[in-house]
């Protein structure tokens, strides 16, 4: 099997890689037929089996079966709760107006190729997530990188696409995040914003760890950061905060009837079904009006984070709640401490080795909840303080030989 991921595939499929996690989604799952304490799922808000949200679910199931509506929204397949959904969506997140996605993924790929032709100029963060990279491998014009959340870099490459756009006529699109799911870095949206005044471009940001999580009611990173106004294309998905499917694409409503018209993987395609979208909206409405459910989160994300900060830790320059924990260590001993930690101690969070990071480090990357618990967080702390004593000694080299 080809390819920097599948060259593990041998190994680590099933373990590592594609695991099955089983039972009811939270905190405590199956793994391998075991109880595991889970720091994998984005479920953020504690959403996923909250009993509203599962009451709503079946009931509309029950009512309009995963058929309804058949067809596309432009032709066939529109409906008032896809619209009211938008609607709240929007102003919540303070924009005109909002476009239901049927997927995540597939949304950014395809906001990206319908807003540029080639003419325009892309400037993005070198730690872009996946989707973006696949939208802008769409694009027929010119992108320009700069190095991840260093302003000099960035303002670098808007003057170099902006003497590209005054000579063919085009325009610049700047996208970031404002989230790193991997890191936990806030994108810098409000000094990225302040650079409109040098230069003229519009900038999209992918917030889909910062969508339900971040800002005072949980609208988002640029309401964290107090720069609503200045983002002109705001992108959310569902599956995180809201532990659901599908996404939405906000901004002014010019701007989102022309994708309504013209991002083709969505007229083109079969309307979200009616037991999502009825969830979808139970799930806004909880979202909205349960600001005990992201205090939670914080309460969760501050234990855990202080905990290992005082242990001694390297969580990077997260200021966010996903939590990475860099070690330094080849891939043997990755693989024989987080098979210690799922085995021993019954912890199962993400593994990231090399080619994602760089070589002689390992990534174990922890996503609070607001349905663990602060028991959680104290067994996850004693776990690693002796989890990292071992590897300070060389325990999972050994053990690797012993094997």
């Amino acid at each position: 099997m080809g390819g920097p991921l599948g060259q593990h595939q041998k190994w680590s499929h099933g373990y590592f890689s594609y695991p099955k996690l089983e039972g009811e989604i939270g905190p405590h799952m199956q793994f391998n037929g075991k109880e595991h304490l889970v720091w994998s799922l984005n479920n953020y808000l504690g959403l996923a089996n909250h009993p509203e949200v599962r009451e709503a679910d079946t009931q509309a199931a029950a009512d309009y079966g995963m058929a309804y509506p058949m067809g596309a929204r432009m032709m066939s397949g529109n409906t008032k709760h896809h619209e009211e959904l938008e609607n709240g969506l929007g102003k919540f997140v303070g924009k005109q107006d909002a476009f239901l996605l049927n997927y995540g993924y597939q949304g950014m790929v395809s906001i990206i190729d319908s807003l540029v032709n080639r003419n325009d100029v892309i400037v993005y963060d070198a730690e872009s997530h996946a989707c973006i990279i696949d939208g802008l491998r769409l694009h027929m014009g010119k992108r320009f990188v700069y190095r991840h959340n260093d302003l000099e870099s960035c303002e670098k490459q808007l003057e170099h696409a902006t003497r590209l756009v005054e000579q063919n006529g085009g325009g610049i699109l700047l996208i970031t995040e404002g989230v790193f799911g991997m890191s936990g870095a806030q994108g810098k949206l409000k000094e990225i914003i302040a650079l409109k005044d040098k230069f003229n471009f519009r900038i999209l940001v992918d917030d889909a760890h910062g969508f339900g999580t971040m800002g005072k009611t949980g609208a988002g990173t640029h309401e964290e950061q107090d720069c609503i106004d200045g983002v002109d294309v705001y992108f959310g998905t569902f599956a995180k905060s809201m532990a659901g499917i599908g996404a939405f694409v906000a901004g002014d409503k010019h701007v989102i009837d022309y994708l309504r018209y013209n991002m083709r993987s969505q007229i083109f395609a079969k309307a979200l079904p009616m037991p999502m979208v009825l969830g979808l909206k139970k799930r806004f409405e909880l979202l909205k009006s349960q600001p005990q459910l992201r205090e939670k989160l914080w309460q969760i994300t501050n234990a855990l984070q202080k905990g290992l900060k005082e242990r001694g830790f390297d969580l990077g320059v997260t200021n966010t709640m996903v939590t990475p924990v860099f070690l330094k260590g080849d891939l043997y001993e990755a693989t024989s401490l987080t098979r210690d930690l799922r085995e021993n101690y019954g912890i199962f969070c993400s593994i990231v080795i090399y080619p994602v990071i760089p070589k002689g480090l390992i990534l174990l990357r922890l996503i609070p909840t607001a349905a663990h618990s602060l028991d959680d967080v104290q067994r996850t702390l004693d776990a690693y303080s002796e989890m990292g004593e071992k590897l300070k000694a060389g325990h999972y080299r050994e053990r690797l030989a012993e094997v």
